[in-house]
C-alpha cells in the first residue's frame, strides 16, 4: 500500500499560498530513471553489493536530484521546502502506515497443519483478495504472505504462488473500498462516495480475479503433479491455531487512524516550514500509527514473531528504496501536471476511457500510482460528482488502471517489494525485475486488454 495521504507538492503548495513550482526539464528526470535501472539491474549483477549498499545507492539518486534542483532555483530555503513537504505529506504518511501494518501483520501468527496443495492455495488466494479491500493491500499480504509461504516450504515450484499473490492480494483485491488503495482513498478525499468504488468497481475486480485464479489453480496444479516428494499429511482445519491474537485489535486501530483522516476535518492546518501546512488530522493519523506499532511489539511474544519468521528487513528496504522514489519522482510528476508541458503529450492521449484507463494504469506501474490518480483525475475535469455520474466510465477507467497496474512492477505499489524480499528470505529465488515483469506483461497484459474491451469499450456506447 503507498501512502494514504499523498498530494502533490506543487499543487499542496501552490493551495497553501502563491508559490509556484519550479520548472523543471526532463534532465530533471534522470535520478529517477537512473535509481529505477538500479533496483532493476544491480541485483542481477551483483546481488550481495545490493544488499548491503541499496540504501547509499537510493541516496545517491536522491543528491543526484537535490543538486541540479539546487542550481536550478539558487535557494536552499525553496529546495528545502520541497524536500519538507515530499517527507511531511507524502514520505512520512506512507513509511509509517507501513509500518504499522507490517509490525502489526507480522505479530499474528497463523499455526497448524497447513499443506500447500493447488486447493489450499487457492483458498488463501481468494481470502487475501477479498481482505485487501478492507484492510488494504499491505495488510492483508503481510498477514498471509508467511503462512502461504509455510504451507508451500517443502514444493521446490512455487515462485508462480507468490507472483500471484502479489498480483491478488497486493494489488487487484485492494478495489472495492478506499482503504483497499491510496488512489481510491484519495478520491474519498476528492469528494468520491465511500461505497462509490465498490458499486462500480466490483464486476472488473470480480472479472479479473476469477481470470487469474482459474489461471493459477491450473498452474499450481501442474506444477503440483511435477512434485516428487508430496508430503503425505493433509491440511487439517482442526489444527489451525492463531497466535498474537491481540494484534486484530491493533490492526482495527490501524484502519480507524485512516479513516478518522478521512472523516476528520477540524480545519486547523499546522505551520511546518515555508508554505508547508500539515492538517491537524493527518497529524493525528500519524502519531496514533506510531503508537499502534509500538502497542504492538510491546505486547506481541517475541515468541510468536519468532514463529512466524519476522524479521525487519523488507521495512528496512522499502523505507530506504521509496525515499529515493519520492524524493527523485518530484519532476516527474510535476512535469506530468503542467498544461503545455514536456509531458503534454501523454496526457493528450485519454481522448477515450479505454485510454484513460492504460495510460494511468501503465503510468501507475512506474511512478507512484496515487499521484499518477490524482492528475488523471483533474485532466477528467477534476469534479467529483460529474465523474461519479455523467463520467463516471471515466473514473472507473482511471481507478481500475491505477489500482490494477500497481501488478506490473515490484516498485507499482509497496507491498510488491515487502513480499518479495519475505518470500527471498524463505529461500524462495523471486524473479528480478525484468523477470517480474515477464510474468506480469504476459498474465495482466492479456488479462487487463480482455478487460479494457469487455467493460470500457461497453461503457463508450452506453450498454
Amino acid at each position: 500500500m503507498k501512502q494514504i495521504i499523498i498530494l502533490l507538492f506543487f499543487s499542496s503548495l501552490s493551495a497553501a499560498g502563491d508559490h509556484q513550482s519550479p520548472a523543471f526539464s526532463l534532465l530533471h528526470a534522470i535520478p529517477f530513471v537512473g535509481i529505477l535501472l538500479s533496483i532493476a539491474i544491480i541485483p542481477l549483477i551483483n546481488h550481495h553489493f545490493w544488499e548491503h549498499n541499496f540504501g547509499k545507492i537510493s541516496l545517491f539518486w536522491s543528491l543526484s536530484f537535490i543538486v541540479p534542483f539546487y542550481l536550478l532555483v539558487h535557494s536552499f530555503s525553496t529546495v528545502f521546502e520541497v524536500l519538507v513537504h515530499t517527507l511531511t505529506f507524502e514520505y512520512i504518511p506512507f513509511i509509517f502506515l507501513l509500518l504499522a501494518l507490517f509490525t502489526v501483520s507480522g505479530g499474528i501468527c497463523l499455526k497448524g497443519s497447513l499443506v500447500g496443495t493447488p486447493m489450499l492455495n487457492l483458498i488463501l488466494l481468494i481470502l487475501g483478495t477479498f481482505l485487501a479491500s478492507w484492510m488494504g493491500t499491505t495488510g492483508a499480504a503481510m498477514l498471509l504472505i508467511r503462512p502461504l509461504l509455510r504451507a508451500n516450504k517443502w514444493r521446490i515450484n512455487k515462485v508462480h504462488i507468490i507472483v500471484f499473490f502479489i498480483f491478488l492480494v497486493a494489488n487487484i483485491g485492494g478495489s472495492l473500498t478506499p482503504l483497499g488503495d491510496p488512489p481510491l482513498f484519495l478520491g474519498f478525499l476528492k469528494g468520491i462516495n465511500f461505497f462509490w468504488t465498490t458499486e462500480y468497481m466490483f464486476l472488473p475486480m470480480l472479472y479479473v480475479s476469477i481470470i487469474l485464479l482459474v489461471l493459477f489453480y491450473f498452474i499450481d496444479s501442474y506444477y503440483y503433479k511435477k512434485e516428487i516428494n508430496k508430503p503425505t499429511e493433509t491440511t487439517d482445519l482442526k489444527t489451525i491455531e492463531v497466535t498474537g491474537k491481540i494484534n486484530f485489535l491493533f490492526l482495527l486501530a490501524v484502519i480507524c487512524s485512516v479513516l478518522l483522516s478521512g472523516f476528520w476535518d477540524p480545519q486547523y492546518p499546522v505551520h511546518i516550514y515555508g508554505h508547508v501546512y500539515l492538517e491537524l488530522q493527518n497529524i493525528v493519523r500519524d502519531i496514533l500509527l506510531l503508537i499502534i506499532t509500538f502497542l504492538s511489539v510491546k505486547f506481541t511474544s517475541p515468541e510468536v514473531r519468532s514463529q512466524n519468521g519476522f524479521t525487519w528487513f523488507p521495512i528496512t528496504e522499502v523505507a530506504k528504496l521509496f525515499i529515493g522514489i519520492f524524493i527523485t519522482i518530484i519532476p516527474v510528476l510535476s512535469i506530468l501536471s503542467q498544461d503545455g508541458g514536456a509531458l503534454q503529450w501523454i496526457k493528450d492521449l485519454c481522448y477515450n476511457d479505454m485510454m484513460y484507463f492504460w495510460v494511468t494504469g501503465l503510468l501507475s506501474a512506474f511512478l507512484d500510482n496515487a499521484p499518477t490518480y490524482l492528475v488523471f483525475f483533474d485532466v477528467a475535469g477534476g469534479n467529483p460528482d460529474i465523474l461519479m455520474n455523467k463520467l463516471s466510465s471515466t473514473l472507473l477507467a482511471i481507478s481500475s488502471g491505477a489500482v490494477f497496474m500497481g501488478a506490473f512492477t515490484y516498485i507499482g505499489n509497496a507491498p510488491n517489494f515487502m513480499v518479495r524480499a519475505i518470500a527471498e528470505e524463505n529461500g524462495v529465488k523471486m524473479p528480478s525485475f525484468f523477470g517480474f515483469m515477464a510474468w506480469s506483461f504476459l498474465i495482466l497484459g492479456l488479462t487487463f486488454m480482455s478487460y479494457s474491451m469487455i467493460f470500457l469499450i461497453l461503457s463508450l456506447i452506453h450498454i
